[in-house]
C-alpha cells in the first residue's frame, strides 16, 4: 500500500480551503493566490468538466478564446510560412519562422514549441508530420485560425493573449488562464472570457463542475450557477 507524504506547508494551505463548499469565482480567484506555496510564479489553471457523450466524436469541444489579461505564460510560435510571408511573420513576433529547415528539424523529433502558424499552402507538408503534431496537439487548424492567409495577424493574436482549448478525453477543457502574481480580478475575468466561451458553444447546463488550481496546488471548486 502507498501512503501520499504531504507537507507541512502543504497542510497549512489545505486548511484555508473548505474542500466541501462551492465558491464563487471572486472568492476563488483570491483563494488560488493564497494557496500557492511554491517560490516561483505558479501558473493558475481552469478545469472544466462538461457533460459530454465522449464516445461521440462531434461531442468534443474545441475553439479559441481571447484571455483579456494574457496567460502571463511565454508562447512560443513557430512560423511555417513561404518565402513572400516570412518578413510579416517575423515583424509579428514570431519565434522560429521558415519553412524547409524547420520541417526537417520536426520530422528528426524537434518539438521545442509551442503552437505553429502555417498558410493553407503548407499544410499538405505538415500532413506528413502528423504522427509526431497531432499526438501533442501541434497541428495547426483553420477552425483555431493557426492556417491562414494572414500569419503575421494570427501570430500577434496569439502573443496578445488568445488561446486554443479543447475537451479532452474525459470531456474535461483544461487551460491555463494565468499566473498567481496576477490581482484576483484579472484571474476573474480571464476565466469568464473561457467560461463565456465555452457557453456560447453548447447550453449553459453542459457544465457540470469548475476547479481553479494553481501549479501544485489543490483544486478550488466553483459553483457553475454563480458565475
Amino acid at each position: 500500500m502507498k501512503f501520499t507524504v504531504i507537507s507541512k506547508k502543504q497542510k497549512e494551505i489545505r486548511k484555508k480551503i473548505d474542500f466541501y463548499k462551492q465558491y464563487n469565482l471572486e472568492e476563488a480567484s483570491k483563494l488560488v493566490k493564497k494557496t500557492s506555496f511554491v517560490r516561483f510564479n505558479a501558473s493558475v489553471d481552469i478545469s472544466v468538466r462538461l457533460g459530454l457523450d465522449t464516445k461521440k466524436t462531434n461531442h468534443m469541444i474545441r475553439g479559441v478564446v481571447f484571455l483579456p489579461h494574457g496567460s502571463g505564460k511565454r508562447i512560443d510560435v513557430l512560423a511555417l510560412v513561404p518565402p513572400d510571408k516570412t518578413k510579416e511573420a517575423k515583424e509579428s513576433g514570431a519565434d522560429y519562422v521558415g519553412l524547409d529547415k524547420y520541417l526537417s528539424k520536426i520530422r528528426e523529433g524537434w518539438v521545442d514549441f509551442d503552437i505553429i502558424v502555417t498558410v493553407p499552402s503548407v499544410m499538405p507538408k505538415l500532413g506528413q508530420l502528423g504522427r509526431i503534431l497531432a499526438p501533442r496537439g501541434l497541428m495547426p487548424n483553420p477552425k483555431s485560425g493557426t492556417v491562414t492567409l494572414t500569419p503575421g495577424n494570427a501570430v500577434r493574436e496569439i502573443k496578445s493573449g488568445k488561446i486554443y482549448f479543447q475537451s479532452d478525453r474525459y470531456g474535461i477543457v483544461h487551460a491555463c488562464i494565468g499566473k498567481v502574481s496576477f490581482p484576483p480580478k484579472k484571474i476573474q475575468e480571464n476565466a469568464c472570457a473561457l467560461i463565456h466561451t465555452l457557453n456560447r458553444l453548447k447550453p449553459p447546463s453542459i457544465i457540470k463542475s469548475i476547479y481553479l488550481s494553481n501549479t501544485m496546488g489543490p483544486g478550488i471548486s466553483i459553483d457553475p450557477k454563480k458565475i
